[in-house]
């Protein structure tokens, strides 16, 4: 069974950068798509940027474009999600997505 682990949260200022990190055990991930979401206190699970399982299609939520890259490295099984320019909105749980199998989230809290 497919286990998916987050890590690189952390507190950072506004402008600041954090890199995520998605590792699957128990699997492959290189026949999926993978996706990240993230979830804000009160608010609706979204998502916020997913790859294809070639890596030549990625897709951004409107609200990270510009901000964010995703990418994936097949040899150590692995996901990314650099986020750079971080603003306080970006405050969220974040969770990564491969097909019916979600991680336990990371948390990303951008304050001053």
């Amino acid at each position: 069974q497919l286990q998916l682990v987050e890590s690189g949260g952390g507190l950072v200022q506004p402008g600041g950068s954090l890199r995520l990190s998605c590792a699957a055990s128990g699997g492959t991930l290189a026949y999926h798509t993978i996706g990240w979401f993230r979830q804000a206190p009160g608010k609706e699970r979204e998502g916020v940027s997913c790859i294809s399982s070639s890596g030549g299609t990625t897709n951004y939520a409107d609200s990270v474009k510009g901000r964010f890259t995703i990418s994936r490295d097949s040899a150590k099984n692995t996901v990314y999600l650099q986020m750079n320019n971080l603003k306080p909105e970006d405050t969220a749980v974040y969770y990564c997505n491969a097909i019916q199998y979600w991680g336990q989230g990371t948390q990303v809290t951008v304050s001053s």
